[in-house]
């Protein structure tokens, strides 16, 4: 069972990591976003080329075990559980999530993204996700803030998403854990 950051496939996104943590520290700062006590429960890549996209799955099944994959909003995303975490802050990831490239352009490829839970209603996710986040560090330029509800072929619980970007990172908030949303795709 290998590390990740010793897998030769995966060695770019070992060295964009120092990148991403620094990223993602400044953009909660920036934001007011106290990150000690939230529940962060998978990490995500963006890449350009579908060949990146599949090196990298090659990575990832040396180093863990495919968990899910689907087809969502139009493109393939695989979720990998490692065998050894990729660390960020105080968090430890064990889950990857690996989407192929889609419509949109991203101004990097590599870690792109951490994904918090914000258990409780989906209907007040949103208001719950802004509450955590500074009124003045909404409102600087660069910071962007999307809603949307993505949605696997075979998911049954909705999943709202709450996005806040400075275009370089960005911190997504769920009401639910990506394991309890796998565990309601394999629901008959």
């Amino acid at each position: 069972m290998a590390n990740w950051q010793t897998v030769a496939e995966l060695q770019d996104i070992s060295a964009d990591l120092p990148h991403f943590t620094q990223a993602l520290t400044e953009l909660s700062i920036r934001l007011g976003l106290d990150i000690t006590g939230l529940e962060a429960d998978h990490i995500s890549l963006r890449c350009h080329q579908n060949t990146t996209a599949e090196r990298w799955r090659r990575g990832f099944e040396q180093c863990g075990e495919l968990l899910s994959e689907n087809i969502i909003n139009g493109r393939p995303i695989c979720l990998f559980k490692l065998y050894e975490p990729v660390c960020v802050q105080h968090w430890q990831f064990s889950i990857v999530e690996l989407p192929w490239p889609g419509e949109k352009r991203y101004p990097h490829e590599g870690w792109e993204h951490i994904e918090i839970v914000l258990p409780g209603e989906a209907q007040t996710l949103n208001a719950r996700a802004l509450a955590l986040l500074s009124d003045h560090g909404l409102s600087q330029p660069g910071i962007f803030v999307k809603t949307s509800s993505p949605k696997g072929e075979r998911e049954r619980l909705p999943n709202p998403t709450l996005a806040v970007s400075d275009g370089s990172v960005t911190i997504k908030f769920h009401p639910w854990s990506i394991e309890t949303i796998v565990a309601s795709e394999r629901q008959e």
